[in-house]
C-alpha cells in the first residue's frame, strides 16, 4: 500500500510559533489596563511644606473677577463687558507686575464664558489665576 502525504521524513520546524507569545501579551495589557487606575489612588501623599509658599502673592494684590448666572462679569464690584475686562487688566498688570486674579463662578455657568474670562486674562498677560471651588460634600 501507498501513502499519499508529502511528507517522506520527519523536520524540525524552523519558524517560532507565536500565537502563545501574543496570548501572553493581551493578558499582561489587560492586567495593566485594570490595575493602572487603582493604583493611582492609592497613592498616599504628604505634601511639603515651604516658607517661601506663605508669601508668594501679596494679598492686596490679589482682584475678584465674579460670573454670576446671567454671565454677567463683575472685577470686584463693578460690572463690565468682556473687552473692558481685558482693557482694565492689562491697564493694572502694566502699574502692577504680581497682580494676582481669583475667579469666581457660577456653578450653573457655562464653561465657554469662564474659559473667555480666562482668555482676557492671557490676553492682559496675568499668570497668577486662581479658580474658587467649594468642597465637595461625600
Amino acid at each position: 500500500m501507498r501513502r499519499f502525504s508529502n511528507r517522506h521524513s520527519l523536520t524540525t520546524l524552523s519558524e517560532i510559533n507565536v500565537t502563545p507569545l501574543l496570548d501572553l501579551a493581551f493578558v499582561l495589557l489587560i492586567i495593566f489596563i485594570i490595575t493602572t487606575p487603582l493604583m493611582e489612588k492609592s497613592v498616599d501623599l504628604v505634601i511639603p511644606s515651604s516658607n517661601a509658599a506663605q508669601n508668594a502673592v501679596d494679598p492686596a494684590a490679589v482682584l475678584t473677577i465674579s460670573l454670576n448666572r446671567d454671565a454677567a462679569i463683575k472685577l470686584g464690584d463693578e460690572e463690565m463687558d468682556i473687552a473692558e475686562l481685558t482693557a482694565r487688566l492689562t491697564a493694572l498688570h502694566e502699574k502692577r507686575a504680581d497682580t494676582a486674579v481669583v475667579i469666581r463662578s457660577h456653578k450653573d455657568l457655562a464653561v465657554q464664558k469662564l474659559i473667555d474670562v480666562m482668555d482676557a486674562l492671557k490676553r492682559a498677560q496675568i499668570t497668577k489665576v486662581g479658580v474658587v471651588t467649594n468642597p465637595s460634600a461625600e
